[in-house]
């Protein structure tokens, strides 16, 4: 890609929209009394039943205590529950109970209905074309990240 316009704006561009689309989210989960970050937990647990809380936390690329913060809240609320390991006794395993998948199910028209706005006046191939390009940005990024680990470090240039 060349030093153009798209190039300088591109990030800043992605963040402002991931900041928006956090903000929208939030406000419209507010009416179901729960948090966009709950609301992940709970998409996460209903994808892997079962699941271990360790797990959750890499999935969703949360420090495990902030984890723990949401699950707290989420089990005082009867949406989920822990259950201890049959193997071992140290790992809780996540399930979702009977509330829980009830406000899903409304969570999930929600989902639909930020989607829509957000593509409000996309055509839908348009769309598709857009979720793939973003999936290859994602993974263009990720293949970065890995490979910046055995490279040398670049040293910043502090101004000020």
């Amino acid at each position: 890609m060349s030093h153009n316009s798209e190039d300088q704006n591109f990030l800043f561009l992605l963040g402002e929209l991931y900041r928006l689309i956090r903000v929208y989210a939030d406000k419209e989960a507010s009416h179901f009394g729960i948090t966009r970050a709950q609301w992940g937990v709970l998409a996460k647990v209903e994808c892997s039943e079962g699941v271990k809380q360790s797990e959750i936390a890499e999935l969703l690329e949360m420090q495990p205590i902030t984890l723990t913060r949401l699950i707290d809240k989420l089990c005082d609320n009867g949406l989920i529950e822990r259950r201890d390991d049959c193997t071992d006794r140290r790992v809780n395993r996540l399930y979702l109970k009977e509330p829980g998948r009830q406000l899903l199910t409304k969570l999930n028209s929600l989902r639909c209905e930020l989607t829509a706005n957000a593509l409000n006046g996309i055509p839908s191939a348009d769309a598709d074309r857009l979720l793939s390009q973003l999936q290859t940005i994602k993974d263009n990024v990720r293949n970065s990240i890995q490979h910046t680990g055995t490279e040398h470090v670049r040293k910043e240039q502090r101004h000020g």
